[in-house]
């Protein structure tokens, strides 16, 4: 038997109905969308569909959708794309210390070249401090970029807040929404964003395919160079079974969002119950409610969420992010939000999915917790580690 699937931030299954639309695309309709007869026709016309089904998932026009090959290179084109195009008006941008590395090394990258980068705390719940955001700005401040929601804790940030302040200020502002779009509301007007982050494999979606959202009229360079696909936006020969299959996801996402999003939260809040009922010393880390509804993100006391999971092999989940879960450092997410070392090293990352049940939420608690107890051994005394770290009243106030 295959362990139980409990990793879809990392990345998600393909639909089988997303597979279904795609496939004709790698067999019988293999015109370049760019030659003018039938057989391009054909492929262009199937691009067009999917970008106003990607555009009905953000509530945006189809013009401003951009294809890309994932959310990577939508962070970088955003990113690079506004701070070279608006470096007359200035070279400042800010940030948070828990982007994705997707945006972190993009602005280290962007620094190397002249550009002040500022990067926000954030609380202990994961969490950006709108007024933060509006002290940093200055006037050579062109770009804000938030991530949507946290992909190791799932903590959502108070984009549209920010939104408003970018506004009133008149800055650019983006948002990697690569672990949120599909699961939660993602409407661009709602969060107030110029520029948003689409990445399909995190929603039932092929990898190798994303989007960027663009608002019209924002300032933005040309990310590859070439001939003129994508409006002239983004240069090469459009990925056509991917991109079809980008546009079908978005729309089983959109059809699906509000009964799909109320079931898997309560799988999600049952697993949470279970392992705090069944284990000594669970911490909750991420905001108790502005999470995403299949992020659980727990900390056990005095035992190391690597080894665990090593020992669990009825169960794959993760250490946080998926980019970063072969190293053994403790994570800078959980630096960031004050978790100290000896919880952040017990962290373990439970991402539910479309396919996710309720018998395997029971057995997954129920194998986990058997194996810290194996783990911890008979003669440990839980109270005392309480004692030496204090995590009683941190596990009380966690959320």
């Amino acid at each position: 038997m295959k362990p139980i699937y409990l990793d879809y931030n990392a990345t998600t299954p393909i639909d089988p109905e997303v597979v279904e639309v795609m496939l004709p695309y790698l067999n019988n309709h293999f015109g370049n969308p760019s030659s003018g007869h039938l057989y391009g026709q054909e492929t262009h016309a199937a691009i067009e569909v999917a970008r106003g089904q990607v555009a009905g998932l953000l509530g945006c026009d189809p013009a401003e959708i951009i294809f890309t090959s994932g959310g990577t290179e939508a962070n970088n084109h955003a990113i690079k794309g506004v701070a070279y195009a608006n470096r007359d008006r200035g070279n400042h941008l800010i940030s948070s210390q828990i982007e994705h590395p997707a945006v972190l090394n993009t602005l280290r990258y962007l620094e190397s070249q002249g550009f002040v980068i500022t990067y926000l705390p954030v609380d202990r719940h994961g969490r950006v401090n709108p007024e933060d955001v509006r002290r940093a700005i200055t006037d050579k401040t062109i770009l804000i970029t938030i991530m949507h929601a946290n992909n190791e804790v799932g903590t959502l940030q108070p984009i549209a807040e920010i939104g408003e302040i970018a506004r009133e200020k008149g800055v650019y502002l983006h948002t990697d929404a690569a672990q949120s779009v599909g699961k939660v509301p993602t409407k661009v007007d709602e969060l107030k964003v110029d520029l948003l982050t689409v990445a399909a494999h995190k929603f039932y979606g092929p990898k190798g395919v994303g989007a960027l959202y663009v608002r019209k009229g924002t300032r933005i360079e040309t990310y590859l160079h070439g001939a003129g696909h994508e409006q002239g936006r983004r240069a090469g020969t459009e990925n056509v079974p991917y991109i079809v299959a980008l546009g079908k996801a978005a729309e089983i996402a959109g059809g699906r969002l509000g009964e799909e999003r109320h079931r898997i939260l309560e799988l999600q809040e049952r697993l949470f119950g279970k392992l705090a009922k069944s284990i000594d010393g669970v911490v909750l880390n991420g905001h108790l409610t502005e999470r995403l509804p299949n992020t659980l993100n727990v900390s056990i006391v005095n035992i190391e969420g690597g080894a665990l999971l090593a020992k669990t092999p009825e169960v794959a989940a993760s250490t946080g992010s998926a980019c970063n879960d072969k190293c053994r450092e403790f994570s800078k997410v959980l630096q960031a939000m004050g978790v100290p070392p000896e919880l952040g090293f017990g962290s373990i990352r439970f991402s539910l999915g479309r396919w996710t049940t309720q018998e395997e939420v029971d057995y997954a608690a129920e194998v986990i917790a058997s194996r810290v107890q194996e783990l911890r051994g008979p003669s440990q005394a839980i109270a005392h580690a309480h004692e030496q770290t204090g995590l009683t009243a941190l596990a009380s106030c966690a959320g």
